[in-house]
């Protein structure tokens, strides 16, 4: 069976301060993202910490898309998961990766859905 998804995990290091703590800002970031991707957008949910940090969902038709923002260490923790085989869950990373120009970036891609092989049988 070939993988029913994409799922990137985008890590974002040394980004503007202000951009990581502006909960509007990722909102539309967010949303350029998924848009970028192709992908379908549904809805949205946030959260702006005190003294600072956001947390931010998109829920898109085709899975979700993410942020985890630490403003005092300028990291971000992105998650991007698209089902099928017609978002661009990539182009959703590029948009961001623009969007919250850091001075270095990690993205890990995974095959989600695949043939499990050999595992026990559940209790």
């Amino acid at each position: 069976m070939a993988g029913l998804g994409t799922h990137c995990i985008l890590e974002l290091y040394e980004c503007p301060l202000e951009l990581l703590d502006d909960q509007d800002y990722i909102l539309r970031s967010l949303r350029g993202a998924a848009e970028a991707a192709g992908a379908t957008w549904l809805g949205q949910v946030s959260h702006k910490f005190d003294p600072q940090g956001v947390t931010a969902l998109g829920l898109l038709a085709e899975s979700h898309v993410s942020m985890h923002t630490w403003p005092e260490t300028g990291y971000a923790a992105v998650d991007i998961f698209t089902c099928g085989d017609m978002a661009m869950p990539r182009r959703a990373c590029e948009y961001l990766t623009n969007a919250f120009r850091p001075e270095r970036r990690e993205l890990r891609e995974f095959d989600r859905g695949g043939a499990v092989v050999d595992q026990p049988a559940m209790v």
